[in-house]
């Protein structure tokens, strides 16, 4: 009770710059990934999104065929 009425004593601007001391004092616990991780990282998802775009170009292709067939 009393620290929520500490913290509503605060001003807005004094409010503001612990939230800031916060944010950076959390960031600098963050263990941050390397550039050889950032970069392989990158390579699979870019590799994952090139395969499923073929994958549903497939499925696409298969369904329109399988509608032209069926439509004449």
């Amino acid at each position: 009770m009393a620290a929520n009425q500490a913290t509503a004593k605060k001003g807005l601007f004094a409010r503001i710059r612990d939230y800031f001391k916060g944010v950076v004092s959390e960031l600098k616990k963050v263990s941050w990934p390397t550039k050889k991780d950032i970069y392989r990282y990158t390579v699979v998802v870019i590799a994952i999104c090139a395969a499923f775009a073929v994958l549903f170009w497939l499925i696409d292709t298969g369904i329109l065929g399988l509608l032209g067939l069926l439509m004449g």
